[in-house]
């Protein structure tokens, strides 16, 4: 028996609802916090192994590709855990109809932004 779904390839007329979009990016920042934790770990073994290690990181981190990966670390993190008390919070019954889980992952989302542009502006 053949099937007759409607098929839609076009990626960009695709629009999600703005809980699916904190959902979605709320995954996307746990991995990216996954690859960051790897270089944290990386330069934190280089720097306790001798001062000139020590050295080496801390001028790494004070040219534009530390401080670039800063910023995204942190954006990354404080994102993950807006998104994880969101998630919380609606584990506990409220945030649970359409309208308020839409509002509250716009406002997440806005305090996401603001968060990282003021880290970027700290950490530049």
């Amino acid at each position: 028996m053949k099937k007759q779904r409607p098929v839609n390839l076009q990626l960009n007329t695709i629009s999600f609802p703005p809980a699916a979009i904190t959902s979605i990016l709320h995954r996307i920042t746990g991995v990216a916090l996954f690859f960051a934790l790897l270089f944290v770990i990386g330069a934190w073994a280089c720097s306790v192994s001798s001062p000139e290690g020590f050295e080496a990181v801390q001028q790494q981190m004070n040219g534009w590709l530390g401080k670039v990966i800063a910023i995204g670390t942190i954006s990354a993190l404080s994102y993950h855990i807006l998104g994880g008390v969101r998630h919380l919070i609606m584990d506990m019954g409220v945030w649970e109809e359409l309208e308020s889980g839409n509002n509250s992952a716009k406002a997440i989302i806005g305090i996401w932004i603001v968060l990282t542009v003021v880290v970027g502006v700290l950490l530049w």
